[in-house]
């Protein structure tokens, strides 16, 4: 849904299903060349998650690549992921209306 949405908002979305590894997703974002990876974490797993693909874009020199969060995301990690890079968290209920214009105001300033 976020997705589709996001492409009526003009963006062109590269959607790459469920279950990729961090490894994948730094992959993928230097091949597609990427602005913006949105990744929607409802594992628990977020910190971790995080932690390696900012790792992997950074090893990568890449680290102007905007990176946003989704899903179930406890407030107590909010700041800490911010702090590790995460521009913005949007939980659950956020609208897609919101959600594109916040990467439309961060990637072109």
């Amino acid at each position: 849904m976020v997705a589709r949405s996001l492409r009526d908002a003009g963006m062109e979305v590269i959607y790459t299903g469920i279950r990729q590894t961090p490894e994948m997703i730094v992959s993928t974002s230097i091949d597609e060349d990427v602005d913006v990876i949105g990744l929607s974490i409802l594992s628990g797993a977020h910190i971790e998650l995080f932690k390696q693909i900012i790792e992997g874009l950074s090893q990568q020199d890449r680290d102007d690549i905007l990176i946003v969060a989704g899903g179930i995301i406890p407030e107590e990690d909010r700041s800490r992921l911010k702090e590790m890079g995460v521009a913005n968290i949007f939980g659950p209920g956020t609208s897609t209306q919101e959600i594109a214009l916040f990467i439309k105001k961060a990637c072109n300033g």
